[in-house]
């Protein structure tokens, strides 16, 4: 394979860093974008000189130079696309989260089983510098967490998205949110969870969701992780994660990594990108070309999904 040519579905504020992050990525074109509007595809289009454009993911699929897609597309469309990417013989990397019932995210597995196609989650967190470099340490022995503190904060009150734009859809604390760690927990941890629990706020009478969530974690080696979500909080803003571990402790903010005493820890030679979005890209590429598993393949994160499914059933029945 020369050139991969992808197919981006959804141009909002995910799919605008998806797409600066494969400038940066030889071998790679995007040739297709597709969006709801088409009028503002078509914007976003002529910045990145992408020559098609349209609003139906069918049209996409259906171009033979096709062979990989991004879906960058509202929370309940993920797991139906990727199906259906999958089924038109197209590689697929699928914005996190992967599904928002485990029963869907199941079924992506099993089609990606059955199609053999490179099928990818993009759980972010596994590719950040940060958080690789917290990853090599625990690999190399050199570190075991005890504990992860994390902090999901958002203020929206309104359905709005990254850039303050309305949105046609309903973000989720749950099954977008916590996915992150619930994943990152156990990934890090190279222990499965084995027990978890949840208890949320009011439900936002306009939204239909819980604006704030606490979630404990335990990994089966004994670590144990506490979340704190809200789309309540008014700044600082972002998920900011806490290591603590038998030889040290680790503060992550995105990309950059700090000490417990708020020294920073050069991160910039870790991978080759400081952006873990590009870093997330790569590695579907490079496992396209390879013909390989990629990290945070389909089947490497439905484990958080049930973790997801879980917690979802106790939350339905308190």
């Amino acid at each position: 394979m020369n050139t991969i040519k992808v197919a981006l579905a959804g141009a909002g504020a995910f799919g605008i860093k998806h797409l600066d992050a494969i400038a940066q990525i030889d071998g790679v074109e995007v040739v297709s974008l597709i969006s709801r509007d088409l009028a503002k595809t078509q914007a976003v289009a002529d910045k990145y000189r992408i020559k098609h454009v349209t609003t139906d993911l069918d049209d996409a699929l259906a171009l033979p130079e096709v062979d990989a897609v991004i879906l960058c597309t509202p929370t309940q469309m993920h797991a139906a696309q990727a199906i259906a990417c999958m089924k038109a013989g197209k590689h697929v990397q699928v914005e996190i989260p992967l599904c928002d019932a485990f029963r869907d995210g199941d079924e992506v597995v099993r089609v990606q089983r059955e199609t053999g196609v490179v099928a990818m989650c993009g759980h972010t967190r596994r590719f950040n510098p940060s958080h690789q470099w917290v990853h090599k340490r625990v690999a190399a022995g050199r570190f075991k967490i005890q504990q992860m503190d994390v902090q999901t904060y958002f203020f929206r009150r309104a359905n709005m998205n990254a850039l303050g734009q309305p949105r046609s859809w309903t973000d989720h604390l749950l099954w977008h949110h916590a996915a992150h760690t619930v994943d990152l927990f156990a990934y890090q941890c190279g222990s499965p969870i084995v027990k978890a629990n949840a208890i949320q706020g009011p439900i936002h009478p306009e939204l239909g969701i819980a604006m704030d969530m606490s979630i404990q974690l335990k990994a089966a080696n004994g670590a144990i992780c506490t979340l704190s979500l809200s789309f309540n909080n008014d700044g600082p803003l972002g998920t900011f994660f806490r290591y603590i571990g038998d030889t040290g402790t680790y503060i992550a903010r995105y990309d950059d990594l700090f000490d417990g005493k708020e020294e920073k820890i050069d991160v910039s030679k870790v991978d080759v990108s400081m952006n873990g979005i590009e870093l997330q890209d790569r590695e579907f590429f490079a496992a396209i070309r390879e013909g390989r598993e990629p990290n945070a393949c389909v089947a490497q994160v439905l484990p958080c999904y049930a973790v997801l499914h879980q917690l979802e059933q106790q939350l339905n029945e308190a």
